[in-house]
C-alpha cells in the first residue's frame, strides 16, 4: 500500500522529522487558504499521485503570488498527469499539496528499504539527489552507497557518522543527522514500511536538512495493525480490478499483456508470465489464487480476469498440492456460466484430484482446450489468441 506525499510527511513530523511546513488542498480556494496560512513569499503547488516524476511531468510548480497560485492549481486540478511512472494512460491530480518554499543549498538521495538477502533494513544513499535513482545508478553507481542496520541493535552513531559520510556532510549538518536517521528508522520499523524513499533530502541556505519529498510504501500484510495507515489508502489512485482482488484476498497485479493467467502460487505465476513471454505473447495479469482457495474465490478471480478488456485469452495453470483441482474446476464452470466466455480458455490442471477436475471440465459442455503441461498449454494459448491452429 501507498499513501500521497503529505501524508507521508505528517507521518514522518510525528516521528520528529524535520519536514518543510504544508497542507493539502481539494480545491483551488483550498489551496489559496493553504498559501494565507503558510505566508509568502514562495510556495510550491505539488500535484498529488501516487507516482514519482511529477515535476517533469508539470506537477510541481513553484510560485511567487497568489494569482500564479491559483492559475497553477487550476490548472492540475483535474488534469491527467503523465510520469515515467504512470505509463501512457497517467493519473487524474484529485488533490494537491501546497508547501512553504525553500532555499535550497544541496539535494541529496536517501531511502530505507528491506533488505530480504540480509534480513535487515537498507539504507541507500547518494549525493546525486532529485535525480531518478535508477539513472544514477546506471551512469554513476559509485555515487550510490548501501549499509544496513541490524534489527537487534538498531542505530548506532556509527551508522549516522557512516551517512554523513556518504552524504558529504559536515559539521553542523553531520550533527544533524544524527537524529535524522534514528527518527527515519524508528518510523520505518514502527509502521512497517517495506519502503521509504526521501527524494531529495536538502540542506538550506541557513544548513537546516529538510525532507522535501517523501514516498512511502507499507507491506501489506502488516496492516491489520495499522488501522491508522489503511485509513489513509485512496481507492482513485489504485486499479479497480486490484481493489476487487484485495476483498477476495487475491494476490492480482494489472499489467499490459493480452493473455490473462489464473494460478496458485507466487513462483508458479512467475513461471507462467515468463513460459508467455517466451512464445511470443504478454502476460495481461499476475493472479495468484493462493494455496487454499475455494470456489468462491475462483470464481472471483475468473471475473476479474474477464472484466479486463485487454485479455484475449485466457491460462489457468493449476499445480494441485493443498490446491484441489477439482475445486479450480468448479470455480472455473461457475464463473463462465455466470459471466460468459468470449475468449479462448485454456486449462492445465495437475496434483491432488487431477482426474476429477479434468472430468469435471469435460461434462461441463464449455469451450475449453485441455493442456497436458505447462508448455503446452502456453503455445496453446498464444496460437489461440493469434488466430493460429492449436496445436493438438
Amino acid at each position: 500500500m501507498n499513501i500521497h506525499e503529505h501524508q507521508a510527511k505528517t507521518l514522518l513530523a510525528e516521528f520528529g522529522v524535520p519536514v518543510p511546513r504544508g497542507y493539502p488542498a481539494f480545491s483551488v480556494d483550498e489551496a489559496v487558504a493553504a498559501a494565507e496560512k503558510l505566508g509568502g513569499p514562495v510556495w510550491v503547488v505539488k500535484a498529488q499521485i501516487h507516482a514519482g516524476g511529477r515535476g517533469k511531468g508539470g506537477g510541481v510548480k513553484v510560485v511567487k503570488s497568489i494569482d500564479d497560485l491559483k492559475t497553477e492549481a487550476a490548472k492540475m486540478l483535474g488534469m491527467t498527469l503523465i510520469t515515467h511512472q504512470t505509463g501512457p494512460k497517467g493519473r487524474v491530480v484529485r488533490r494537491l499539496y501546497i508547501e512553504e518554499g525553500a532555499a535550497i543549498a544541496k539535494e541529496y538521495y536517501l531511502s530505507l528499504l528491506v533488505d530480504r538477502e540480509t534480513s535487515r533494513v537498507a539504507v541507500v544513499a547518494s549525493t546525486e539527489g532529485g535525480m531518478d535513482i535508477e539513472q544514477v545508478a546506471h551512469d554513476t553507481p559509485d555515487r550510490i552507497h548501501t549499509f544496513s542496520i541490524d534489527p537487534a541493535t538498531g542505530v548506532w552513531p556509527h551508522h549516522a557518522l557512516l551517512l554523513a559520510h556518504h552524504l558529504g556532510l559536515t559539521g553542523d549538518l553531520a550533527k544533524q543527522v544524527r537524529t535524522l536517521l534514528p527518527a527515519l528508522y524508528k518510523a520505518f520499523v514502527e509502521k512497517d514500511m517495506s519502503l521509504l524513499e526521501i527524494n531529495p533530502l536538502i540542506s538550506t541556505a541557513d544548513d537546516k536538512l529538510r525532507v522535501l519529498d517523501a514516498k512511502m510504501g507499507f507491506d501489506d500484510n502488516a496492516l491489520f495493525r495499522h488501522p491508522e495507515v489503511v485509513a489513509l489508502r485512496d481507492l482513485s489512485e489504485e486499479d479497480e480490478k486490484e481493489i476487487e482482488a484485495s476483498k477476495h484476498d487475491l494476490s492480482y497485479i494489472t499489467l499490459d499483456g493480452e493473455i490473462g493467467c489464473m494460478v496458485n502460487g507466487a513462483g508458479l505465476a512467475m513461471a507462467t508470465m515468463d513460459i508467455i513471454k517466451l512464445y511470443g505473447s504478454e502476460p495481461a495479469n499476475f493472479l495468484d489464487v493462493g494455496g487454499g482457495a475455494s470456489k468462491e474465490k475462483v470464481t472471483a478471480a475468473f471475473k476479474i480476469i474477464t472484466a479486463d478488456p485487454n485479455v484475449k485469452g485466457i491460462l489457468i495453470n493449476i499445480f494441485g498440492g493443498i490446491m484441489r483441482c477439482d475445486t479450480i474446476a468448479e470455480g472455473v464452470v461457475a464463473a463462465v456460466k455466470e459471466v460468459g466466455l468470449k475468449v479462448p480458455l485454456v486449462v492445465r490442471l495437475e496434483g491432488t484430484n487431477v482426474e476429477l477436475g479434468k472430468k469435471i471440465i469435460a461434462e461441463s459442455g464449455l469451450n475449453v482446450i485441455a493442456a497436458d503441461d505447462l508448455a503446452d498449454g502456453a503455445q496453446k494459448i498464444v496460437a489461440a489468441v493469434k488466430g493460429q491452429p492449436v496445436p493438438a
